[in-house]
């Protein structure tokens, strides 16, 4: 896989290790931030569930619900002001 020049944002987020390992697994952390700003939870929970049954992203169903409030925390409409 070519070198990644964008890094995943909030390390210090519940959820980032989870997000970190599987989201990036398969695609760069930049595809993270093309993601419309205002996007909401549901939005962010269709997306990840959309990875694992479209792309079979390798996601336990145990880590999703920390992947979307990952997501929605940092990369959507609950991002804090």
């Amino acid at each position: 896989m070519p070198s990644d020049p964008g890094q995943t944002k909030g390390g210090d987020r519940p959820g980032y290790a989870k997000a970190q390992a599987t989201c990036v697994a398969c695609h760069s952390a930049e595809y993270m931030l093309y993601q419309p700003p205002n996007a909401a939870r549901p939005y962010c929970d269709a997306m990840v569930k959309r990875m694992k049954a479209v792309f079979k992203a390798p996601i336990a169903d145990a880590d999703m619900p920390a992947i979307v409030d990952y997501l929605a925390k940092t990369y959507g409409n609950e991002q804090p002001k």
